[in-house]
């Protein structure tokens, strides 16, 4: 059955009820063309999962009646990738809805040296509700009952001041270190360059910080598929280790 969200605000499980507007109410209706009674599955994108069957459509949203509710546990192991904003929009589209679908807690859009890509404040908002659409629709996919979370451009040295982590990455191509490292109950941060990586500079910074470095092999990736590479990783590591807990 697929997945769909709605907003906290929306659900009202005293009263056994929700409701679902905007994006999803036009999936659901004007896409997937749903009727009244048939069922469906939602969440609230933090935990809660509701078998609810669909009781009423108007023009703009559309009512439920919630069958049954249960929480979902949140997963034990967190992923936080940094990474560079990138000169063309896609490439980052594309490492959002990779790294969603891959199970990445958190993405910190991060301006570096040579970051190109500078959004201004007036349209910061703008980019955050269209990456935060594409995030949903990758969760939508991939039946995520926990939305990841998206925050406003960084730079560099406030996410090299970011606390609450276990490991701290930085993948470097002239590092011979591969990520030897045991993922289970940890929470991770990668911080990943952009176009041209980091210069030398941030690397000491980075260091200096606590962050480790780490190889990535001896091909040079694009700073999307380093960062989707950085969440599959973790991925491999925690079926490795038995950890069926993040997805």
């Amino acid at each position: 059955m697929e997945l769909f969200y709605t907003s906290t605000e929306n659900i009202a499980l005293d009263s056994g009820s929700m409701i679902i507007d905007g994006d999803e109410f036009h999936h659901l209706v004007r896409v997937l063309r749903k009727k009244t009674g048939e069922e469906i599955l939602v969440t609230d994108g933090n935990g809660l999962r509701c078998e609810a069957r669909i009781s009423d459509i108007g023009k703009s949203s559309l009512e439920c009646e919630i069958l049954a509710h249960s929480r979902v546990e949140r997963p034990k192991t967190r992923v936080t990738v940094a990474l560079s904003l990138l000169k063309a929009p896609q490439r980052f589209d594309l490492f959002l809805e990779k790294a969603t679908e891959l199970g990445v807690s958190s993405i910190i859009p991060m301006i570096s040296a040579r970051t190109i890509s500078q959004p201004s404040s007036e349209k910061v908002q703008a980019k955050l509700k269209r990456w935060r659409t594409i995030m949903l629709s990758a969760a939508r996919q991939s039946k995520r009952y926990y939305l990841p979370e998206i925050s406003e451009p960084l730079p560099f040295k406030k996410a090299l001041e970011l606390q609450g982590f276990d490991l701290k990455l930085i993948p470097y191509e002239l590092s011979e270190s591969p990520p030897r490292v045991h993922c289970s109950a940890k929470n991770i941060l990668f911080l990943i360059g952009g176009e041209g990586g980091f210069t030398e500079g941030e690397i000491g910074e980075a260091r200096g910080a606590g962050f480790g470095e780490i190889s990535l092999g001896k091909t040079i990736l694009r700073a999307e598929t380093a960062g989707i590479f950085a969440v599959a990783f973790v991925r491999t590591k925690l079926l490795e280790e038995a950890c069926t807990e993040w997805f």
